[in-house]
């Protein structure tokens, strides 16, 4: 019976899992039509999923950089990305110490910046370290 219970939840988290991918598929074919063009201004739509593939919460949002909106650290994010051209690898490392945990946090974007566009994929092994990593650009939490 219990097996079956744990069966039947993963299930039913896997299939959230792919209607949030079909959902964020859609947002991102919807919001591109009124972002593109020359004056549209950078944007990435980012998502952040903690957990592991046998449980795991995804949350994700678009990041707009003209005027910064999305999140509540969108100004402080776009700012951060501006300094590196939109490069989220050449984020600097916050001089941080965070704890040795492991608590996986997977981030992408996805998007255009400065009319190139953003892919990016990452694995952190807790939020402490994604943030000292990724500054506000995945703080979506506030």
């Amino acid at each position: 019976m219990t097996s079956t219970i744990t069966e039947t939840k993963t299930a039913v988290r896997r299939a959230a899992h792919v209607a949030l991918t079909a959902a964020t598929a859609l947002l991102l074919a919807a919001a591109a039509p009124a972002v593109a063009g020359p004056s549209a201004g950078d944007h990435l739509y980012l998502m952040v999923t903690t957990g592991d593939g046998r449980s795991s919460d995804t949350r994700g949002t678009l990041l707009l950089c003209d005027p910064p909106q999305g999140h509540s650290r969108a100004a402080e994010a776009c700012a951060q990305l501006d300094s590196v051209g939109g490069d989220i690898d050449a984020l600097p490392t916050a001089d941080v110490y965070c704890p040795m945990l492991y608590a996986p946090v997977t981030v992408q974007a996805r998007g255009q910046w400065n009319g190139r566009p953003v892919e990016y994929r990452q694995t952190f092994s807790n939020d402490c370290v994604m943030g000292a990593r990724t500054g506000a650009v995945f703080a979506l939490d506030g």
